[in-house]
This record gives structure tokens, C-alpha cells and sequence, in this order.
């Protein structure tokens, strides 16, 4: 599905790509932990009935550290490959730095 817009600088075509329930699943999974909510988070962004989509959630694996999402790009054959990494945080607690920069002043 396109769209045209006439512009000063001439026509332009814009395309427009729905998310898949594979895609619409991956963000539901990325905003909660819980089934119910993942499913019908999904069901919302696909517009359809939240049976459906949580017969298709339960079907899945549940999530890696990395995810793979293959998505088709609109055209035939035409297939791209979206990674998703979550990646712990590195930060260190204050009172820790504080005590190891006090031992590090001391004599």
C-alpha cells in the first residue's frame, strides 16, 4: 500500500508497511512481562481479537536475551532480518565507588 503526495518538488510515494503479529507480539513483549497484557497490548496494535493473539503468544518461545525478528519488506522475496539486544545495565552503586575511591586516597 502507497500513498502519493504532490510536494513542490513533484509527486512522492510514501509506502506504508502494517506491522505483522510476529512484529506486534515483540513490542508487546518489550513493554510488559505479564501474558494478558502482552496479549492484549498486541491484539490493540493489530487490531484483532485478544483470543487470537494469545494463542499465537503462547505458541511462541518465550524471549531470549536477543531477539530475531524476520520481517518481510513489502516486496517478494525481499526479507530483513531486525535484531533486538537487551543488554544489562553496567552502572555501579555509588557507595561502592565512594569506598573504593576512599581506599584509594588513604595512605
Amino acid at each position: 500500500m502507497s500513498t502519493v503526495w504532490n510536494t513542490k518538488y513533484g509527486t512522492r510515494r510514501v509506502r506504508f508497511d502494517p506491522p505483522t503479529l510476529k512484529e506486534a507480539i515483540a513490542a508487546a513483549r518489550g513493554l510488559t512481562d505479564e501474558i494478558q497484557q502482552q496479549a492484549e497490548i498486541a491484539a490493540a496494535l493489530m487490531n484483532l481479537p485478544v483470543e487470537e493473539v494469545r494463542a499465537e503468544l503462547l505458541k511462541t518461545a518465550p524471549p531470549r536475551n536477543s531477539t530475531h525478528i524476520v520481517t518481510s519488506g513489502g516486496r517478494e522475496g525481499a526479507e530483513r532480518t531486525v535484531i533486538v539486544e537487551r543488554k544489562a545495565s553496567r552502572r555501579v552503586a555509588a557507595g561502592a565507588v565512594r569506598a573504593a575511591l576512599a581506599k584509594r586516597q588513604k595512605p
